[in-house]
């Protein structure tokens, strides 16, 4: 316990999934939270378990990331609450899928807009405190379909917007340097997850036939890697993508 004792942590997408789990461990290790979400009664629950179990945490209504005014007032308002930010970690986000020869030129701008114009619009935000902060960390969540195509599923946008974040991240980490600003990926397998748990259960089994470990991820599971990578136990890991799927990659 207490491995981000006097951090204050700002999570994207804390309203279920990862970011819950994510906000709800760093807060339990001594980080002051500051959430944000699209559902923003659902984020106050998350702030409510939060704080029954005596961390700190806050979040400021709803927050869509997708557009550059919200993703800088959410940061503003954090650090005028909170004094300051030493961990940036850009969870949210939202794609559609479906096969290329279907996919709509809405559904491919909807996409990167929310998975990787929100990342820049938000970290572009942070940056200068980040600066100013001597010394923090930004994770970023990636996915393994960045590195590798999948015949069976629509994954053309969300590919794309992965890997472009893997490249952004890779930038960020050369340019931060200096400024001893280090950043991360965080690539995730199949996570049991409210989005994930609407699969049919035949496409669910096949996916775990795939993965090395026979079972899907938990939300924990990627939150302690998000855990290590935002203390001080990883003070020498930028530019890295840390891949948290049972295997799955390996196994192809």
């Amino acid at each position: 316990m207490g491995r981000l004792v006097g951090k204050i942590a700002f999570i994207t997408g804390v309203a279920s999934g990862m970011g819950r789990a994510a906000a709800k461990l760093f807060a339990a290790e001594g980080a002051t939270v500051v959430g944000c979400d699209i559902s923003p009664s659902a984020a106050e629950h998350t702030v409510s378990e939060v704080r029954e179990a005596g961390g700190r945490m806050v979040s400021f209504g709803k927050v869509d990331l997708s557009s550059a005014a919200d993703a800088q007032k959410w940061i503003s308002d954090g650090i005028a609450e909170t004094g300051g930010i030493d961990i940036l970690y850009n969870n949210a986000g939202n794609a559609r899928f479906s096969m290329f020869s279907e996919f709509t030129q809405e559904d491919w701008s909807f996409t990167i807009r929310n998975e990787l114009d929100l990342v820049f619009y938000t970290t572009r935000a942070a940056w200068p405190h980040l600066v100013a902060r001597g010394s923090a960390s930004v994770l970023n969540t990636g996915s393994a379909v960045a590195v590798r195509g999948n015949p069976n599923m629509g994954f053309a946008a969300h590919a794309t917007a992965k890997g472009g974040l893997q490249a952004l991240t890779r930038q960020l980490a050369a340019e931060g340097a200096k400024h001893k600003i280090r950043v991360n990926t965080i690539s995730p397998g199949p996570i049991r997850t409210p989005a994930t748990a609407v699969m049919p259960q035949e496409i669910a089994k096949r996916v775990e036939d795939a993965i090395l470990l026979r079972q899907w991820g938990e939300c924990e599971d990627v939150a302690y890697c998000a855990l290590y990578l935002s203390s001080n136990e990883a003070r020498w890991v930028t530019g890295a993508d840390f891949v948290v799927d049972g295997g799955g990659t390996a196994g192809l």
